[in-house]
């Protein structure tokens, strides 16, 4: 079933023009875009006009899609979307192997990659070691074209692998907070870690999909975790919605050979919540334009 939306009686846009959604993803028919034999999950409909209308609604003019990981490392459902967005709205995380070649990533920054996705935490790797590894191995191949490295992990690994993270020859983004525990204090173990990465420079950190790290109505749990982050470094945060959710219910074991449908949430809120968090308006702009023109080359 296609997400839908309704915007919000009080709803009311920011005014910011380059408001960008650095998160996304789009699940065209599978007779378009065929999903790869060895998947997690076999998600629903999502089109690309359905997110471009969300956008429309909610004031975002510029939007990078995160290659989903059904797909495997075919990129063709990406690289439809960069030709429909074209350079001045869209760009793109790819999802690669070591089988890319130079020219071949030439070609996907010509169409407006600028970035590579290492989804640890969906596949369930979570041993530091091999993580830092694929991540080097990953860094070093893409690093020629200036790009940089995104990564899916939680925080025991990103702080197993700090050291590594900082030798990177590529700057590194963090997915949906680091996936730490907003249920708990920010002294967590790997949370200092996290915001000492993010002060240094190295790594940007993506302020999205609250509902990944907490279970209270409105996230108001991560809001202290979002003001930490900010506060560490204000230039290395990014906001995006995660639209359209492809997260299952909690206990819920995902399973290929069912259609799995989205998780139901308000992206209008999200918009206006990541502004209240940010607080100032110069914060604001740098969380929601700023930062995201600089890491992907707007």
């Amino acid at each position: 079933m296609q997400p839908t939306f309704a915007i919000p009686a009080d709803f009311k846009k920011l005014g910011l023009a380059g408001i960008c959604d650095c998160h996304t993803h789009i699940f065209p028919p599978a007779e378009q875009f065929p999903f790869a034999a060895k998947r997690n999950y076999t998600p629903a409909v999502a089109t690309l006009e359905a997110l471009d209308a969300l956008h429309a609604a909610m004031g975002v003019d510029r939007v990078v899609l995160a290659h989903p990981s059904p797909y495997g490392t075919d990129n063709s459902s990406m690289l439809y979307a960069l030709e429909s967005w074209g350079p001045k709205r869209g760009r793109g995380v790819a999802v690669i192997d070591e089988t890319f070649t130079l020219d071949t990533l030439k070609k996907f920054h010509s169409a407006g990659v600028r970035g590579v996705r290492v989804n640890l935490e969906t596949h369930g790797h979570h041993d530091p070691e091999s993580a830092a590894r694929q991540l080097k191995a990953t860094a070093e191949q893409v690093a020629p074209l200036g790009w940089h490295v995104q990564v899916y992990t939680n925080l025991d690994v990103i702080a197993g692998m700090q050291d590594t993270i900082r030798q990177l020859p590529t700057p590194l983004v963090v997915d949906h907070f680091g996936k730490l525990y907003a249920s708990k204090p920010l002294t967590q173990p790997g949370f200092d870690a996290l915001c000492a990465l993010v002060q240094s420079g190295k790594v940007y950190v993506k302020l999205s999909a609250p509902y990944r790290i907490s279970e209270l109505p409105g996230y108001s749990d991560a809001e202290p975790f979002a003001r930490a982050l900010i506060n560490a470094n204000p230039d290395r945060m990014v906001w995006g919605t995660d639209w359209p959710h492809p997260m299952p219910p909690k206990g819920v074991k995902r399973d290929p050979a069912v259609i799995e449908n989205f998780r139901p949430e308000d992206d209008f809120a999200a918009l206006t919540r990541i502004a209240k968090w940010a607080g100032d308006s110069v914060t604001v702009k740098k969380v929601l334009v700023d930062n995201a023109a600089r890491l992907y080359d707007f």
